[in-house]
């Protein structure tokens, strides 16, 4: 069981200049506030604090926790921009440092960096370029790591995920100069991996050779935003984490090497406020059911093979999905972990939510009930305005000149 695991915990020049001098994950994990009643933001870590992946003692005490509650790897994403890598340090120094005895791969997250969290094509802070020298670039740069001997292999052949195969200009051309490479400097096969996100449920399509889910990523199961009394107007999606559990259980594929994927909760709010997606119920006994139901189902599809299933993820604090222990549930998402992995679990379903925020389910005030009209008006009018102000240039820069104003 592989546990994916972020590296933006320490601080480096890039984020620095984007958004303000020692910004890490923890700078937008901790500024999280709730949006309804009941709902838990901001998400805050115990055991480990608010760390800095800099300090080789983190690394170790997170190796040793992971190891304890049945982790058996982590699959670190990997940020690589032409030639230019970013939050590479931790990376580095676990190559370095034998003592990190923890099995490893990486998950290329090929990607732009935006200031909205969103990799589009706007507010672009650092982008994928996919220059003609890349493919070869990229994969002459780990070779290295795939020689490490705690690198994870499928089948004897080093494991590389993608994060965005259906970015890749020529998606067949790259994984054949990969290949060809490794081959050529006596490393041999590689198996490639397409994460299935944005839409793609095909890794052959590409050339892959498998496939991983990375829940929440196509979703097919409506939002529940309507049933939920938000303090302001609310333009994400919220979802029922037993219904994205179940859809990814009964989900097939027309091609069917693909590692299952499961997440402990989900909540993003942290980095992108009212445009975030959250899953309700997401309690250590219905992660602890779904991931034994994945765990189950991979030994009867794939009977007597030696599966990896993946865990998004184990320190996605800004996303609301962690093992590492928090403020309110201590360590029983890893307690669960460790159950569904041992085959100790003795759920039969799911359970349900603990608290249900949704409106039909609390009193309602007057209060509350003006405070969410007001609030709902004022925003479809400010909305309003600015399309207006848009059609009309010479007003727009008027009200420009106004805002700019100063008393002298």
């Amino acid at each position: 069981m592989i546990a994916f695991f972020l590296t933006q915990f320490h601080p480096i020049p890039e984020n620095d200049a984007w958004w303000g001098k020692g910004f890490t994950e923890w700078t937008n994990v901790t500024k999280a506030k709730p949006l309804f009643d009941g709902h838990e933001q901001p998400h805050l870590p115990t055991d480990f604090g608010f760390y800095d992946l800099r300090v080789r003692a983190t690394r170790h005490d997170q190796i040793r926790m992971a190891r304890q509650y049945g982790i058996d790897g982590f699959c670190y994403h990997y940020y690589w921009f032409s030639g230019t890598r970013l939050l590479n340090q931790p990376l580095d120094d676990m190559l370095a440092d034998p003592d990190s005895d923890m099995p490893f791969c990486l998950c290329w997250a090929n990607e732009n960096w935006t200031r909205r969290w969103d990799a589009a094509e706007h507010q672009v802070l650092i982008a994928q370029r996919y220059l003609p020298e890349d493919d070869l670039n990229f994969i002459k740069g780990l070779v290295p790591v795939f020689s490490d001997p705690r690198y994870i292999r499928v089948d004897g052949a080093p494991l590389l995920i993608v994060y965005r195969p259906q970015h890749l200009p020529d998606a067949r051309k790259t994984l054949a100069t990969w290949r060809d490479h490794c081959r050529s400097v006596g490393l041999g096969e590689i198996h490639l991996c397409a994460a299935l996100t944005h839409g793609n449920e095909d890794y052959a399509q590409f050339g892959f050779d498998s496939g991983v889910e990375f829940p929440p990523h196509n979703l097919k199961c409506p939002s529940i935003a309507d049933q939920v009394s938000f303090y302001e107007p609310f333009r994400g999606v919220v979802l029922d984490y037993q219904t994205v559990a179940e859809s990814y259980l009964e989900r097939t594929y027309a091609h069917r090497n693909v590692f299952r994927g499961v997440f402990p909760s989900w909540d993003n709010t942290a980095r992108t406020g009212n445009r975030a997606v959250m899953a309700l119920g997401a309690t250590p006994a219905n992660y602890e059911f779904w991931l034994a139901e994945s765990l189950r189902k991979t030994s009867e599809d794939f009977p007597g093979q030696d599966r990896l299933v993946f865990v998004n993820a184990w320190n996605e604090w800004a996303e609301g999905c962690h093992l590492e222990p928090d403020r309110k549930y201590g360590r029983q998402f890893l307690e669960a972990t460790l159950r569904a992995r041992s085959g100790l679990s003795t759920l039969t379903g799911f359970s349900g939510r603990e608290a249900s925020p949704l409106s039909g389910d609390r009193q309602r005030s007057l209060l509350r009930d003006l405070r969410e009209v007001a609030a709902y008006h004022s925003f479809a009018l400010v909305r309003r305005l600015a399309s207006w102000l848009k059609r009309h240039s010479r007003l727009r820069k008027i009200v420009r000149w106004v805002l700019n104003l100063r008393p002298g």
